[in-house]
């Protein structure tokens, strides 16, 4: 049975900081709720991320678009995380990512101008998003000494590992641009070493 939405975003607030039902109120109050169908955009390049986006059921990516149309994955989102191109959210520019449903979504929007309020209203919020800010860089830097010291099977089993719950909503196309590898090897590596995409 799907969660409901307030009660997820809450409890993931509150694995950070604890609010009072007034506090609770405000801040949910702030938030808009949004859906997406499957391969909707909830951002394209060149676009200002207006919002700090929580998922509250389904799955996004947000993904690098090369000059030949190549995919290039930075991270998948499922129900309980938060997705936003942070550097446009943070300057207010105009973005370079594409964030797109991979199949039916439905989120809860945190605008910049609405988190602002909130930061001056109730400071305790400073601590929250600083946590989940580090959490993904944290996990940015990880990845980025992965790609350049783990194989791609490696990384393939790593993926495998931590985001059991992803496999069966994802393309092997998707899973090999994430782990960094083309579709073709990627189809030559499942085979030489006698694994399943997903």
């Amino acid at each position: 049975m799907q969660q409901d939405p307030i009660e997820l975003v809450l409890a993931n607030i509150g694995r950070h900081i604890t609010l009072t039902p007034e506090e609770s109120r405000y801040f949910t109050d702030l938030l808009k709720p949004g859906h997406y169908a499957r391969r909707a955009y909830l951002l394209r390049e060149g676009e200002v991320c207006a919002d700090f986006t929580f998922i509250a059921a389904g799955c996004m990516k947000s993904y690098l678009q090369d000059k030949n149309g190549k995919e290039h994955i930075l991270t998948f989102a499922a129900p309980d995380w938060w997705i936003a191109d942070i550097m446009s959210f943070i300057t207010g520019r105009p973005g370079n990512l594409f964030i797109q449903a991979i199949n039916d979504t439905q989120t809860l929007a945190l605008s910049r101008r609405n988190q602002e309020t909130l930061l001056r209203e109730i400071p305790k919020f400073e601590r929250c998003f600083r946590i989940l800010t580090e959490r993904a860089f944290a996990a940015s830097q990880q990845r980025n000494i992965d790609s350049m010291s783990l194989s791609a099977v490696e990384r393939l089993e790593k993926f495998r590992r931590q985001y059991p719950y992803l496999l069966p909503l994802l393309t092997d196309q998707e899973i090999a641009s994430y782990i960094g590898v083309t579709p073709a090897f990627f189809s030559r590596m499942l085979k030489k070493h006698d694994l399943k995409g997903r």
